[in-house]
């Protein structure tokens, strides 16, 4: 499968779910680009894949092996370069028809930003296709195969590396060049492409983009749009040092009972169940029994844990199961959540 028909997901993507189609701002995102570049700018993209379904395949596989259904897909990023087409996914007043949504990602195909546009980026080839094939080339940022362990490869990212809201995923980062083309707003597309299945997967985020370059003057502001359900989100920021991690824990108690969570390294407890940090019950009602805490951690930090039941004589409990694991992502991001069920 070369690719899949793009249809009502347009350049921006259609949540099916919900029935959110993305290609038109709406009361979560409309109001302003997310950031600024300059052309020609050398800029880090990370984002997150989720460790979770069946979105490139790999032939032939048991269908008990949960490792191989979690699979990779080859994925990109584009910038289209016809302000005009663009447009008409800016006003929030507007929805996109199919024929236009097609020609946008027409034009979003042709601007693909390949990976060899930066210097020094290692651009593979994709070792599960042949030279004839699409899924070969080498201006698409692949994951060196479709199979889940050659996905990881990318990064060389943990499980849990980041947190998507279905499984634990892992973090992917890759370096574009931003093209020769000033817009006061314009939108950077990202897309998965699963070539083994007939699925496509698409997301914007809104960016300008400034400086000299063969655009010519920057055009007048046209609506804006920022995406709150991205999938993927242009970051130009710093890593952060530290991370402020939420721990939200859906456990029921009595009253007397206390739920704290205890791990391996030294904010956790090391183990000692008696310096384990203790979670907020404030939010807790009947229907929805939320435990929280928040622990400032540094990014990049892989620890394992478990949430534990203190009585109000100190006897714990601690939940089944083997031990959770976690890695703090190393992101320009300041917090993350994490979300948990007692077990």
């Amino acid at each position: 499968m070369n690719s899949a028909k793009v249809g009502r997901s347009g350049p921006c993507g259609y949540n099916a779910r919900v029935g959110v189609d993305y290609n038109q701002p709406g009361p979560r995102w409309g109001s302003q680009p997310v950031i600024t570049y300059k052309a020609g700018d050398i800029v880090d993209v990370q984002w997150c894949v989720d460790n979770n379904g069946d979105h490139g395949g790999t032939k032939n596989r048991n269908p008990l092996d949960t490792k191989a259904n979690r699979s990779a897909g080859i994925f990109s990023y584009r910038i289209c370069q016809d302000q005009a087409l663009v447009n008409k996914f800016l006003d929030p007043s507007y929805l996109p028809t199919e024929a236009e949504k097609q020609a946008a990602e027409d034009c979003f195909t042709a601007g693909t930003l390949k990976c060899t546009d930066v210097n020094g980026q290692t651009c593979g080839y994709n070792a599960d296709c042949t030279p004839d094939q699409p899924c070969w080339r080498n201006d698409w940022f692949t994951c060196k195969g479709f199979q889940d362990t050659k996905c990881r490869g990318v990064d060389n990212a943990p499980l849990n590396s980041c947190y998507t809201s279905i499984a634990g995923g892992y973090t992917v980062s890759s370096k574009i060049k931003i093209p020769n083309y000033l817009s006061n707003h314009t939108l950077l597309s990202f897309k998965w492409n699963s070539f083994q299945t007939p699925q496509v997967y698409l997301t914007c985020a809104d960016i300008t983009i400034t400086g000299s370059g063969s655009g010519g003057p920057n055009p007048p502001p046209s609506s804006t749009k920022t995406s709150a359900a991205a999938t993927a989100t242009a970051t130009g920021c710093a890593t952060a040092s530290t991370v402020a991690l939420t721990f939200n824990e859906k456990a029921t108690t009595v009253v007397g009972q206390t739920i704290k969570i205890v791990g391996s390294i030294s904010q956790l407890g090391s183990w000692d169940t008696a310096k384990a940090p203790a979670l907020s019950a404030s939010q807790y009602t009947s229907s929805n029994p939320l435990w929280t805490t928040t622990l400032n951690l540094p990014a990049g930090t892989s620890f394992e844990y478990k949430f534990i039941k203190v009585e109000s004589n100190g006897a714990v409990t601690y939940e089944s199961g083997s031990n959770r694991q976690y890695t703090v992502a190393k992101s320009c991001a300041k917090t993350a959540t994490v979300d948990a069920s007692w077990k």
